[in-house]
């Protein structure tokens, strides 16, 4: 598969990052969507491995495809698409950034994780686990290898190729009797070992030997010989973590050493209990002891009764790798059975569209001396705080290409369109059009009207439109593209679902809110039945549908919505995600529609809390929520505090943002409102007047918002003549 570069026409494989005996994990471009992506592949296997063999480990590797999928939470690696290519599978899931806990220790140089970060890790793997137990899926391989830690500090568990769901017991069997490995010796539970039935207390013992060993750098058992590794599970209590560590936490030691109770019933009882004890110790409180005491294990057994239990399939085991020890790292990169890992970067937009060739080699030295090189470069640098720095990358890659390839050609294109993503989300839509413009003319001529390159960027030239103001027009493009999608692609492929939420986005913009309300739902219909009804993308366009309805005035129907979808994002994105802050400013807005003013009150002081912890107090959705908390201080008639809460963010805005930003003459009004409702009318006086000159600068003197200021300052005037 590797030599193809292209897998199904959408798929291009860029840069090998993983390789096992059985599979290879690549670094490649979802051309359809434009994102980076990791493509999972399992390697054609020779005539020496019989079709039993062969068929299971493609049963096994469908299996990881079904149950990753099926799982729906920031903790886990989303799948976005499982096929097969000329006859060999390949999963596809998100690209990540960052490295495993293996790759952590080795690169600590053997010795343990800082605390902080081993307790941080063992809460976010203990809620990943929660999820994927209640939905009824036990991992039954978890080692540092497959847990995965990104840049910004989140955990992911990866690699489900023999997890297991609850009603799935006879083929579990079959996937593991033929003499695949059923899980790695120094992680395997006392149960696992002994070949009996497993539950989900058999991963909470696994994730007991991780943290043993990221906490100590030694697992609680190391031996170099499986069979001594296996009887330490089964027989030999584990030393305390703080043998081999004094600042170890005492509520750590005891949480790990419950974990790794023989007894699946001693050890705590799911992992939401774990969690709860580990966020109560973090916060010293004294979390609860194990369920019960623990027997000393094996006691009362004779040696040779302990032996028997031992299945005879362990005797032929090897020890495996530990994640540390005294055994150089492999010459080659890492087995992608052990999850995704290395220094990938996940898009933080939707480069749809984009065209990259696979580099012929790494330069000499230094950076990516390619065009290709550096197109990869400019990706990397599509982060929140780089977009600048990735136009300027995108604009040399693309000036290399076109001297080099012409101005048609595909990978110039490819980078222009790029240039286009950069400029739209520093904010310079009418260039953005203009490239993306560029694009869909260049498209047309090579490739065609109707081929999917072309579509994507004939969606963002929309979405270009839409950003500045030009929604009849964006409104044409997107029913264009979306007749060619559904005719060629069909109405439930996801880049059909996505032109339709755009439509129905821009239809809302138009001033059509009942028609946008409509095909929202059915997008919304559409993505739960196929992704599931907690995907961020069905939750995307349920928070459109809460939009329409509120512009629609049914507010009670919003508020439902908005409240639902933020508790939803919470879950799957995390609870400090700014799309779960989105969720919630809405509701805060719904609720004081609904003249739930002490409500609306307490959603936007703990929304203020949450932006200024994790974003700063001058972060413009921080201002934007304090804006709202001062709204509706006036709403309850506490015009003193609002005033206060109004004038502080005026000044944090116009420090930020400057004197003449729109958000800064909104503040500017409230200001002034409440100066009127105390009856301060001539300092109400002055700032109208400000907000008219402000708006007379930037829109002109004809435009309804300063027309609206200059009506505002007439009623000042009339006010202070009444007086």
């Amino acid at each position: 598969m590797a030599e193809t570069r292209l897998i199904q026409s959408r798929y291009r494989l860029i840069e090998l990052i993983g390789r096992g005996g059985m599979g290879e994990v690549w670094r490649a471009l979802d051309e359809s969507l434009g994102r980076q992506v990791a493509v999972k592949c399992l390697k054609p296997l020779g005539p020496q491995h019989d079709q039993a063999f062969t068929r299971v480990l493609r049963e096994r590797f469908r299996r990881e495809a079904r149950v990753a999928a099926s799982l729906q939470h920031r903790g886990v690696t989303v799948v976005h698409d499982f096929g097969e290519y000329e006859g060999v599978p390949y999963l596809v899931m998100e690209l990540l950034d960052g490295q495993n806990l293996s790759q952590l220790l080795e690169e600590n140089e053997q010795h343990p994780l800082p605390v902080e970060h081993v307790v941080d890790i063992a809460e976010q793997v203990a809620d990943a686990l929660g999820h994927t137990h209640r939905q009824g899926i036990v991992h039954r391989d978890l080692k540092p290898a497959n847990i995965m830690r990104l840049t910004d500090g989140t955990v992911k568990i990866c690699d489900f190729g023999i997890a297991r769901p609850g009603h799935d017991i006879d083929l579990s069997s079959r996937l593991t009797t033929t003499g695949l490995a059923m899980g790695t010796p120094h992680y395997m539970s006392p149960e696992q070992i002994s070949g009996k039935e497993v539950d989900h207390r058999s991963d909470l013992y696994s994730l007991g030997c991780v943290l043993y060993e990221i906490a100590t750098g030694v697992p609680p058992f190391d031996q170099e010989d499986a069979w001594a590794v296996l009887v330490g599970h089964r027989d030999t209590p584990p030393e305390p973590l703080r043998t081999h560590r004094a600042e170890l936490p005492d509520f750590f030691d005891r949480v790990v050493l419950d974990l790794l109770a023989k007894a699946p019933e001693e050890r705590p009882t799911d992992a939401s209990d774990l969690r709860r004890r580990i966020v109560l110790g973090r916060t010293g409180e004294q979390p609860a002891l194990g369920p019960g005491p623990r027997a000393r294990p094996g006691a009362g057994r004779p040696p040779a009764a302990r032996e028997k239990a031992l299945p005879a399939w362990t005797r032929a085991m090897t020890a495996g790798r530990r994640a540390t020890g005294s055994t150089p790292p492999p010459a080659e990169p890492p087995d992608p059975a052990a999850g995704l890992t290395g220094q990938w970067t996940t898009a933080t937009a939707p480069h749809t569209g984009s065209f990259v060739p696979v580099s012929a080699g790494p330069p000499a030295a230094g950076r990516p001396a390619t065009p290709e090189g550096r197109h990869g470069e400019g990706l990397g640098l599509g982060r929140p705080d780089r977009w600048a720095e990735a136009a300027e990358t995108h604009r040399e890659v693309a000036a290399q290409r076109l001297h080099l390839l012409g101005p048609d050609h595909p990978d110039t294109l490819a980078g222009r369109y790029e240039i286009g993503v950069t400029l739209s989300r520093t904010g310079r839509a009418d260039e953005a059009l203009r490239e993306f413009t560029h694009v869909v003319e260049g498209r047309e001529r090579v490739l065609g009207s109707d081929h999917p390159h072309t579509l994507a960027a004939r969606q963002a030239r929309a979405h270009a439109l839409g950003r500045l103001g030009r929604h009849a027009e964006a409104h044409e493009v997107y029913e264009a593209v979306l007749a060619v999608r559904e005719r060629v692609m069909g109405p439930d492929h996801p880049d059909t679902l996505r032109c339709r939420h755009n439509l129905a986005f821009n239809l809302s913009r138009l001033g059509r809110p009942e028609e946008s309300c409509r095909i929202a739902r059915e997008v919304a219909d559409a993505r739960a039945r196929l992704l599931g009804p907690a995907h961020p993308d069905t939750l995307a366009t349920r928070y459109e549908v809460a939009y329409t309805l509120g512009r629609l005035g049914r507010w009670v129907q919003a508020l439902e919505i908005y409240q639902d979808v933020a508790r939803a994002r919470a879950t799957t994105l995390g609870a400090d995600h700014p799309d779960t802050f989105a969720a919630r400013y809405e509701a805060g807005i719904s609720l004081g529609r609904l003249g739930r003013d002490e409500e609306a009150l307490e959603v936007y002081r703990s929304l203020v809390a949450d932006r200024t912890r994790t974003a700063g107090e001058a972060d413009p959705e921080t201002l934007r929520a304090r804006h709202g908390l001062g709204v509706n201080l006036g709403r309850l008639g506490r015009w003193e505090e609002a005033l206060a809460e109004a004038r502080e963010v005026c000044a944090l805005r116009e420090r930020t943002l400057g004197p003449d930003h729109p958000d800064t003459a909104v503040s500017r009004r409230e200001v002034a409102a409440g100066l009127g409702w105390l009856g301060r009318w001539s300092e109400a006086l002055v700032a109208y007047r400000q907000i008219a000159e402000a708006h007379t600068r930037t829109l002109g003197a004809g435009h309804p918002r300063t027309r609206a200021a200059r009506d505002d300052e007439a009623h000042c005037l009339a006010r202070l003549a009444q007086g």
